[in-house]
């Protein structure tokens, strides 16, 4: 059996032959663009835009409706076509903002920010919420939650999901070494397991 393989399982196509080689085109959404106000677990956020506003790419459409929830920022430049349900992908009608793309993609000009060692713990958390920031779970449970425990002091470790190392090693780099996968593990802290596999130097 070789290193980088398992016995048994599946093997599907991994459809990576569909891209390979092929040159990387930017796409950028067309027509109208659909927000729904509910994309989160938590409280649906609250529309801070009107029916006939013109909104500017980056700009804030709808604010956290509570301490569980995350505002919604538009992707495009457009015009507001409707706040009105529509069907997301769960099958429920939610309350939506929808924003007539006008193809300019005209953006919001960002403040500079602060650097983050002049940031306390509470400008970080703020900072987080105000940008939206959920996981990538399926409930997109908000982040600024995640990292605001009733009593931090309790917190003795935190466990990372390394899969993301996992399937550099299996997927995109089957050359990888156990040195490389530990230059990146160190920068930020992490501990490999001492069952972790990868190609020796």
């Amino acid at each position: 059996m070789g290193l980088l393989t398992f016995k048994g399982g599946v093997h599907p196509n991994d459809g990576k032959s569909l891209a390979k080689d092929k040159a990387i085109v930017e796409l950028l959404p067309q027509g109208d663009l659909v927000y729904p106000l509910s994309q989160h677990i938590g409280a649906p956020a609250k529309p801070v835009v009107a029916k006939g506003d013109h909104v500017l790419k980056g700009q804030k459409i709808a604010e956290a409706g509570g301490f569980v929830s995350a505002p919604i920022y538009a992707s495009v430049s457009g015009t507001v076509k409707a706040i009105e349900p529509r069907v997301n992908p769960t099958g429920s009608k939610v309350n939506s903002i929808i924003i007539a793309n006008d193809g300019q993609y005209e953006e919001v000009e960002y403040p500079q920010p602060k650097p983050l060692s002049e940031l306390t713990k509470e400008e970080i958390l703020n900072i987080i919420g105000e940008a939206g920031v959920v996981g990538m779970g399926g409930a997109g449970f908000p982040t600024h939650v995640k990292l605001a425990p009733k009593d931090p002091s309790k917190i003795e470790y935190i466990l990372v999901n390394g899969a993301d190392i996992t399937s550099l090693k299996v997927e995109s780099a089957p050359n990888v070494t156990k040195k490389y996968v530990k230059s990146r593990c160190d920068a930020y802290g992490i501990t490999i397991p001492d069952d972790y596999e990868a190609i020796e130097e």
